[in-house]
């Protein structure tokens, strides 16, 4: 991956004979419900859209019960705070670690808004493609075909699922909000309905570790990261945190919308 990197990558120790015990019993256990969901959801998916559409009212259970799976696996607390929305809207959130996609996944509806590089990552890739992630190019000519894409999807009540700091971080801060993608929720046929609730993700390393323990980012190994997560002997827990949602028609614009966001979300962070 490649990014945000201004922060030095924390120092683990090397893993010991039990820690790769763990690794594989846990990274066995998690492989198998995470491709054996991914399989059984592409099976489902199968009827699912030629009744549906673009309509997933089945499909998104079987993606919750494999991400709520994934933390009991592993040994990591989950909690939530606060209420998910009701209104038809976008969701935005920080962006700390790969193990976003399973913390946000296991307790929200929801449809990731990810940059073109990740439908290509092995394992994650292909569990973002089967479930519904859309998918953008950051080339300038692209932007109003992505929009379109946005619009079509919020329309049909997608809740999609914004990471506006455009890359992931070391998990202690929130990088400021880009607010091109905010573009598409001031649409004339979306921004008079339209809702946005800022989400924050806390990740709470495991005793005596880095605080940025599940943090990843600037040019860290998948892998690497992948084995001492789970390796840990003792695991940490990562809570989100669901804030009020807000109109986008009571903003002025795009930025104050962003800038707004990014404020709420860095507002619930412990650090």
């Amino acid at each position: 991956m490649s990014g945000w990197s201004e922060a030095a990558e924390p120092i683990h120790p090397p893993i010991t004979a039990a820690g790769w015990a763990r690794v594989a019993l846990r990274g066995l256990v998690l492989g198998g419900v995470t491709f054996g969901g991914l399989a059984v959801l592409l099976l489902v998916r199968l009827m699912e859209r030629p009744i549906c559409g673009t309509g997933r009212p089945v499909t998104p259970f079987i993606t919750q019960f494999v991400c709520k799976s994934a933390f009991v696996i592993l040994g990591m607390g989950h909690s939530v705070r606060g209420s998910q929305m009701r209104q038809k809207g976008a969701v935005v959130a920080n962006h700390a670690s790969w193990l976003d996609i399973f913390a946000l996944n296991a307790t929200k509806r929801v449809y990731f808004v990810s940059k073109s590089e990740v439908a290509g990552w092995p394992g994650i890739g292909w569990l973002a493609r089967a479930t519904g992630t859309v998918f953008i190019n950051r080339r300038a000519n692209e932007a109003a075909a992505q929009r379109t894409i946005f619009e079509d999807r919020l329309k049909v009540g997608h809740k999609l699922l914004f990471f506006p700091e455009g890359t992931s971080t070391d998990g202690v801060r929130v990088l400021p909000f880009k607010s091109t993608l905010f573009a598409a929720f001031f649409a004339q046929n979306l921004k008079s309905f339209l809702w946005v609730q800022p989400v924050t993700v806390i990740y709470r390393a495991p005793q005596g570790e880095d605080p940025r323990f599940y943090g990843w980012w600037g040019d860290m190994e998948f892998g690497p990261h992948l084995l001492h997560t789970l390796a840990a002997r003792r695991q940490g827990s990562v809570e989100i945190v669901y804030h009020a949602p807000v109109k986008v028609a009571d903003f002025e614009n795009r930025k104050a919308l962003a800038l707004w966001c990014e404020n709420t979300v860095r507002s619930a962070l412990p650090f």
